[in-house]
């Protein structure tokens, strides 16, 4: 666990939820309790649900965040949103650099940076991801994929306060594989070392989290893997009972 700090347990919606969502919003509210006292909860709802998400979830345990953001505060960007736009609709974090982000719309390292850079500029967290593909797992390539993405993804003057980083195993998302725990001990401290290196005694206090195919019934042993901070929660926090259950691992 990184030092002073509490877990986080983020969920991405990603492309999935209508208006009606909203109830499935307030049943993790309803049920955060005990969970809140010992974890930060946060959502990742679609663009469309951003605004509405963080009026019903406005003084409750629950923050709200975006899942991608352009590097411009404004322009002639058609069909995308700042970072501006995002906080302006009650996000306080957003998601940049996740796997399909990089794999569907050839977002680079660079790219990744400079939306972090956006994110803070704004005022939202920056939640980083990083992780390899099977090919480059099969090959061996896992940590030199990892600290290229970590070196080339994260910018200078990060904090515990404006940077999480996500590890998520691409080849582990959405497809019920999971990396043992010893495996996401050796990419988590890893990654911890990288962020002590740069960053220094804040190095020491910005959160790890792991996702891929995060699940209730792997959360206890996963979370509880040195220097993992939380989860990045998939299709499994599309549920409430789902969501807090992971969460409920560090109850």
């Amino acid at each position: 666990m990184a030092e002073t700090s509490r877990p986080l347990v983020a969920g991405n919606w990603k492309m999935n939820g209508l208006r009606g969502s909203s109830a499935e919003l307030a049943r993790m509210i309803e049920g955060a309790g005990d969970v809140a006292a010992r974890t930060d909860l946060m959502v990742c709802p679609p663009a469309t649900l951003l605004a509405s998400f963080a009026s019903l979830a406005k003084g409750t345990p629950v923050a709200i965040g975006a899942q991608n953001c352009h590097v411009e505060p404004a322009g002639a960007f058609t069909g995308d949103l700042s970072a501006e736009m995002l906080r302006d609709a009650g996000a306080v974090a957003v998601i940049v650099g996740h796997s399909e982000r990089r794999a569907l719309h050839g977002e680079t390292d660079a790219e990744v940076n400079a939306k972090a850079r956006a994110a803070w500029r704004a005022g939202l967290m920056a939640i980083v991801c990083v992780g390899e593909t099977n090919d480059q797992r099969a090959a061996g390539k896992t940590l030199d994929v990892v600290n290229g993405q970590t070196q080339g993804s994260l910018p200078d003057g990060a904090t515990a306060d404006n940077l999480v980083v996500a590890y998520e195993p691409v080849w582990a998302i959405g497809t019920g594989l999971t990396p043992t725990a010893a495996d996401v001990a050796v990419v988590h401290g890893f990654i911890r070392q990288h962020l002590e290196r740069r960053f220094g005694a804040a190095g020491r206090r910005i959160r790890i989290l792991y996702g891929g195919s995060v699940k209730p019934s792997n959360a206890a042993e996963l979370m509880h893997v040195p220097n993992v901070d939380g989860a990045l929660v998939g299709g499994a926090s599309l549920k409430a009972d789902d969501f807090l259950g992971i969460a409920g691992a560090y109850l």
